[in-house]
């Protein structure tokens, strides 16, 4: 049995969905990350930050990608696989293609941001010098449930919403 068989990418891929929860609490759209070595070593967990981090690049991809290449002392993430719950946007991509991430796993489609089956396909362009092999449909309906879930109480104004630097919990 390979490393990144489907039960492993589903293992890795329940952790990001923890992730994605913890998000949801704070009140920051619920997408978690988890980056692993060629081993299958957990390298680091994230999820979604920006606005707890008053800061739009704080994407649990991006977040994850930085406490990776910090504990390994490398920007380099050669041989590397992300878990992602959510299709990754062009931003993300573009950092996992510039991190030279060797997997993608990601497990629902993006159908408005996502930068790689969904409104563009970024996986296609010849003028990357890194290719990535992609994953998606990762337990997906998990995904994708936390997110509906999410958008229909912020429709219904009952989510957690997380206020400035203060990082005070507010309930509407």
């Amino acid at each position: 049995m390979s490393l990144h068989d489907f039960r492993d990418d589903s293992y890795y891929m329940g952790l990001a969905v923890k992730m994605a929860k913890i998000a949801k609490k704070l009140g920051e759209v619920p997408i978690g990350a988890v980056l692993t070595d060629s081993s299958g070593k957990i390298l680091a967990m994230a999820h979604n930050e920006p606005i707890r981090r008053t800061d739009p690049t704080a994407h649990a991809e991006i977040i994850a990608i930085r406490k990776a290449a910090k504990r390994i002392n490398n920007y380099r993430l050669v041989g590397c696989s992300i878990y992602v719950t959510l299709e990754p946007c062009s931003m993300c991509f573009s950092a996992m293609i510039h991190a030279r991430i060797k997997r993608l796993i990601y497990g629902t489609d993006d159908p408005k941001s996502g930068a790689l089956s969904s409104g563009i396909d970024l996986t296609d362009m010849e003028v990357f010098n890194h290719y990535i092999e992609v994953k998606g449909g990762v337990l997906a309906e998990d995904c994708g449930s936390i997110l509906r879930e999410f958008f229909i109480n912020k429709r219904r104004g009952t989510e957690v919403v997380v206020t400035g630097s203060t990082r005070n919990r507010l309930v509407r």
